[in-house]
């Protein structure tokens, strides 16, 4: 594993409540000197909702209407055969995200004078996007034992060629594997097959095995930590500002995490306005310290937690706005800076 020793810099989920990619870009730029993130645009365009914009080259994939599914009645053996072989030679060149599907993406590499310590990107992990995207007649991909296989090998070259782009900006690359479905974990919404532990981890860990950097996980509710504690991340992102207690609920899982060189992102900065109000720089500390706390009565020291953490908003900015995003940002900074200036 790669050095995660952070000290609590700030980075963000991905997602941007706006709609010229330049304006996100210079927010991000301005804010996050030391680990920019590109900007995914959902408001702009359908093509940027989060599990139609990594689904180029899926096979049978139809995106129409503002709606996303798979045509299972046509055949897809070629598009299928294609893509096995793409994965298999590890030829992520062959499956891009075009400039329709994330101008901020591509807006984001041409930034001027960056020179970050690390980038991050994204990609929608797939559980849900397999339980997200259906087929024709509204049954879930992942339930389909052929195409079910292939979601994991896709979003692996999706995440293979978003990193190589990356490192156009830095050698240090970030991606992370969201996974908002796995909030839903243990319920009948994930039950069947995808229940099981072992599987969930193998499907996430195949994604993984396209990235050479560093590998984090997102989900923004409250789950089964131990189940993604189980896979090759680096970095586990989650919801601080709502659920630190849900995390306090799994102290082995984390200290062996951590002693392995893991780090935590803690999403303390609130993406509901009427939450974000009435926060200020010293009442996140107090709560980020708070969340931080449970974990020292398992022998971990405070300063090496610390240490391997990352802050992050507590999942997308979209329902800040415009202007509800900058603010957030503003506080994510500067409470980087007073941790920094305390503990490190």
């Amino acid at each position: 594993m790669s050095n995660t020793e952070f000290n609590c810099l700030p980075t963000i989920i991905g997602s941007m409540p706006h709609t010229d990619p330049q304006q996100a870009c210079s927010l991000i730029t301005r804010y996050l000197k030391d680990i920019p993130a590109w900007p995914q645009l959902p408001r702009r365009s359908f093509l940027e909702n989060m599990y139609v914009q990594y689904s180029q080259g899926f096979p049978g994939v139809v995106v129409e209407n503002d709606r996303i599914y798979v045509e299972t009645s046509k055949d897809y053996s070629k598009s299928l055969e294609a893509l096995y072989n793409a994965y298999l030679n590890d030829d992520a060149d062959k499956y891009p995200f075009t400039p329709d599907y994330a101008p901020g993406f591509y807006t984001f590499l041409e930034q001027p004078g960056l020179k970050p310590l690390a980038v991050k990107g994204h990609v929608t992990g797939p559980l849900s996007w397999g339980l997200t995207v259906t087929d024709e007649n509204k049954r879930a991909v992942l339930y389909n034992d052929v195409l079910g296989d292939a979601i994991s090998k896709l979003l692996k070259l999706k995440a293979a060629w978003q990193e190589k782009e990356l490192q156009k900006l830095s050698k240090n690359t970030v991606i992370f594997v969201d996974e908002p479905y796995m909030a839903s974990y243990g319920s009948s919404v994930a039950a069947g097959p995808f229940s099981n532990p072992a599987k969930v981890a193998k499907m996430i860990d195949e994604v993984f095995e396209g990235i050479s950097g560093l590998k984090g996980l997102h989900c923004c509710g409250n789950t089964d930590w131990s189940v993604l504690l189980k896979t090759k991340l680096d970095i586990l992102n989650f919801d601080t500002y709502n659920y630190a207690e849900s995390l306090t609920l799994y102290p082995d899982e984390v200290k062996a995490f951590i002693n392995r060189g893991g780090c935590v992102a803690w999403g303390i900065v609130p993406n509901n306005p009427e939450s974000l109000a009435k926060e200020t720089v010293a009442s996140l500390k107090d709560r980020l310290e708070e969340a931080i706390a449970p974990f020292t009565r398992n022998g971990l020291r405070f300063q090496d937690l610390v240490s391997h953490s990352l802050l992050t908003p507590s999942c997308t900015l979209i329902p800040l706005g415009e202007e509800g995003s900058e603010k957030a940002l503003e506080l994510l900074t500067s409470l980087s800076a007073e941790m920094r200036s305390r503990y490190s």
